[in-house]
């Protein structure tokens, strides 16, 4: 059902910016007997006018979504040396003392857990998936497996457990009610808590003609100026933000209980203020990037009938879900793309969903294509360095936001990527 009124503020003065058409689950992989079975769901995207949260008109249900998650944090290197940093910076900025406890909501395999034992942390995880939580608890992680919300965070209470610190990765634009998800943090934090979330940023998005970071799973995308006003609904505050280029552009919040000892940091005005004067409060910017948008799969559409015609191959470099989503809203024709190459084991064997394209084992290939579609363009310079290689024998990257650019080894040393 098509949402009638704020998720963040209750407004009902939506506006509807972008329609990326009806897609299947982006991280639901069918098998060549499956693939007639999908079920599709609108992807279009809205704006409060009020409070100028960006949501998704219609979001699936959880269980649809996450209970059989494909995505493994472990085979995915750029984000384990994330986490691996961003944990020891964690611990040394909160100042945790040994044996503090610390919970990931949506923990996945627990790879960030784990980068928080090795600095001497107690850890749990909560994640409903099946598949990932079982690596999980391989690894000796210990891992509730629900979704969060208020009725965890009760029952977390029960069980006398008040974490020091509570991480959301890649999670708290995944939520069907984000009012219900911060009760439940309510309920275990204590005085000196801190709620660090890492959220892509609504800012670079906007700003990058992100379009493929659009999909079921994203029930909205975050800016500060709306978080702030929906943890303070709830009488939580901002402590301060960082901003990272993970994903494209994000940033990491923390925030806590009102009485936190910590004040404010500038950061926050600061950022607020950014957002002003990136026109993130005015309807026609959500006009003019849902125009540059669909320029830019046209464009995309063009470039691989081109390749196409001119006899030359074109490989998916990984199946992300934001992949996903680009490939559905092009609407291209069967046989552009002729593979593409995951390490994902929960995907390799599979096909892409809604396109159909067959997903294969990029260390069992035995040829190369002329060009490789960079779907995960968001770790390009990792993939720049592990397909060196390729690039040097003449290979050529596709890379298809902020616009579609055809990128070879001498293009990327000209820019100073080379490796």
């Amino acid at each position: 059902m098509k949402r009638k009124t704020c998720m963040t503020c209750g407004s009902e003065h939506l506006t509807e910016f972008i329609d990326l058409g009806l897609q299947p689950n982006g991280n639901n992989f069918p098998t060549p007997d499956t693939k007639d079975q999908e079920v599709f769901f609108p992807i279009i995207m809205m704006v409060c006018q009020n409070c100028w949260q960006v949501q998704i008109a219609e979001f699936p249900s959880q269980e649809f979504l996450f209970t059989d998650h494909p995505y493994i944090t472990g085979v995915n290197v750029p984000i384990v040396q994330h986490f691996e940093r961003l944990a020891p910076h964690i611990v040394s900025k909160l100042n945790l003392s040994p044996n503090s406890l610390v919970v990931d909501i949506g923990c996945n395999d627990g790879t960030f857990l784990r980068a928080f034992q090795r600095q001497g942390m107690r850890v749990l995880g909560i994640d409903p998936g099946g598949r990932t939580g079982e690596l999980a608890k391989e690894q000796g992680t210990t891992v509730c497996r629900t979704f969060w919300n208020s009725e965890t965070g009760r029952a977390m209470r029960q069980m006398g457990l008040s974490p020091d610190v509570i991480t959301a990765t890649a999670v708290f634009y995944h939520l069907p009610d984000l009012h219900d998800f911060i009760e439940g943090l309510k309920l275990v934090m204590h005085r000196e808590s801190v709620f660090v979330v890492q959220c892509v940023n609504l800012h670079d998005l906007i700003g990058r003609n992100q379009f493929d970071h659009f999909y079921h799973e994203h029930s909205c995308i975050h800016a500060i100026a709306p978080l702030q006003k929906l943890f303070q609904a709830h009488g939580m505050k901002l402590l301060d933000v960082e901003f990272i280029e993970i994903h494209g552009g994000s940033f990491i919040l923390y925030a806590a209980l009102g009485d936190h000892p910590m004040e404010t940091a500038p950061s926050i005005a600061e950022a607020i203020a950014l957002e002003e004067r990136a026109g993130l409060h005015r309807l026609d910017t959500y006009v003019e990037f849902a125009t540059r948008s669909r320029r830019n799969a046209d464009d995309l559409v063009a470039l691989l009938k081109k390749i196409k015609a001119q006899g030359q191959r074109v490989f998916a470099l990984g199946a992300p879900v934001k992949g996903n989503t680009l490939l559905n809203y092009c609407h291209w024709e069967p046989g552009l793309i002729e593979c593409a190459t995951e390490v994902n084991q929960f995907k390799i064997g599979r096909l892409t969903p809604g396109t159909h394209i067959p997903i294969v084992d990029e260390q069992t290939l035995t040829q190369q294509p002329d060009y490789y579609l960079i779907l995960s363009w968001n770790f390009l310079d990792y993939l720049i360095g592990k397909y060196k290689g390729y690039l040097l024998a003449g290979g050529k990257f596709i890379v298809p936001v902020p616009e579609v650019r055809v990128l070879s080894f001498e293009v990327f040393h000209a820019e100073g990527q080379g490796r």
